[in-house]
């Protein structure tokens, strides 16, 4: 069989970019990379581990892969990333088949030759590990605590995409805001930032996900303000907004702060669209409590939000705490919550109508193409339906102007 090689890759932008490290190196070793996994030499599952659904989602992946396995249709079957590293001696007894059970990858230093996304877009991974630790939040269990990237190891990386012409980069890390604390002399995201604009001329876009708000500094924001390249798009989860909450959250924030915070955002960045997560059903959270939450959402109006029901991690504080909400009870407010959303986000895309932007073509559809403006995420946000004309011949991974002519709860339509 030749040295044929595929990887299912789980969960979140940030084990994507660990997969193409993984794949990188497997290519250096002379392993032929092949998309479909019906017949293989080695697969590589790459698994997600943070909440319950994503667990489910994992556990299938590595059934079905045992499956072809079992039928001689893969040699090698390795399983590595998240769930490994919870779960590993549960997992080896109930799949003796996989071959090879494998940790994280940590910080990597290799430049990554194989991608599994559009060539035009990619994403940068500054940190690992988090030291917030909030009380329902698995992550330090999983990668520990935060650890910076080396600022030169980041900007030959910068480099290197810039020359490969990636228009969008992403900025990824569980908080990349806590970015530069664990050097000594310490350093901020700021100086990042700026050091990684004077590296590239072809990256337009530089988009700043997973910010945590006890650390978004003014400085941070007068730079998103004042320099173009980098979106007005602010990833900022608030998880709740009860002091209560928040408080047995261990977020270290309150929720005069928030709200001072998301105030001094829109001051200074009138343009800024702010997307939040949001954790609904807590332990012991009051219907006064969400009624709050809800409150506060309708009047904040955030353009971009997702909210997860609340998932109990095991090993995590919040496991143990008393008044842990029926599934039913949490699939209510869920549902309320998003409800309320979808009315924003339409009232938030009715404000493009008529008006012309600038947006980035990701994908050729069968009669459209799907572009996206500044204020929205790649696979995470709505998209630009832009219909294919006679006349013009639009490429992937090109700017164009276009006028919104249609506006949806989530997406838009442009010409």
């Amino acid at each position: 069989m030749r040295r044929t090689f595929s990887i299912v890759s789980l969960g979140c932008f940030r084990n994507r970019y660990d997969s193409e490290v993984i794949a990188t190196r497997f290519i250096r070793k002379g392993f032929v990379f092949q998309k479909k996994i019906d017949t293989l030499h080695t697969l590589i599952i790459n698994t997600c581990g943070f909440i319950k659904e994503a667990k489910q989602e994992s556990i299938a992946a590595i059934e079905e892969a045992v499956r072809l396995k079992k039928r001689g249709r893969i040699k090698n079957l390795i399983v590595r990333g998240c769930l490994v590293v919870r779960y590993r001696d549960t997992l080896k007894k109930f799949f003796p088949q996989v071959d090879r059970w494998e940790n994280l990858v940590g910080i990597p230093s290799c430049l990554r030759q194989k991608r599994f996304g559009p060539r035009h877009l990619d994403f940068l991974k500054i940190s690992e590990g988090c030291s917030n630790n909030c009380s329902y939040c698995a992550i330090p269990l999983i990668k520990g605590p935060h650890r910076s990237r080396d600022v030169e190891d980041i900007l030959k990386e910068v480099e290197f995409l810039d020359r490969r012409g990636v228009k969008e980069l992403n900025i990824v890390g569980q908080d990349i805001t806590s970015w530069g604390k664990d050097f000594n002399p310490s350093k901020d995201l700021v100086y990042l930032l700026i050091r990684i604009l004077k590296k590239s001329k072809n990256i337009r876009w530089i988009r700043l996900l997973y910010t945590h708000p006890k650390h978004l500094s003014s400085s941070l924001i007068d730079l998103i303000a004042h320099e173009e390249r980098l979106c007005k798009y602010i990833d900022l989860p608030i998880q709740h907004i009860s002091d209560r909450i928040l408080k047995l959250m261990n977020r270290g924030v309150t929720k005069r702060e928030i709200i001072l915070l998301i105030n001094k955002i829109r001051k200074k960045i009138p343009q800024i669209f702010l997307r939040t997560s949001i954790i609904v059903g807590f332990p012991s959270e009051t219907e006064e409590e969400f009624k709050e939450l809800m409150d506060f959402v309708a009047r904040v109006k955030f353009e971009r939000l997702g909210a997860f029901l609340y998932s109990r991690e095991e090993n995590t504080p919040a496991y143990s705490f008393t008044g842990h909400l029926h599934y039913k009870r949490k699939l209510r407010r869920y549902r309320l919550l998003m409800e309320l959303q979808r009315e924003i986000s339409l009232e938030v895309n009715r404000k493009f109508l008529g008006k012309r932007g600038e947006v980035l073509v990701d994908e050729e559809a069968q009669d459209t193409y799907l572009a996206r403006t500044q204020f929205s995420c790649y696979e995470i946000d709505g998209v630009v339906y832009i219909g294919k004309s006679k006349d013009k011949r639009i490429r992937v991974g090109d700017f164009y102007h276009s006028k919104i002519i249609d506006a949806y709860e989530y997406d838009l339509v442009g010409e």
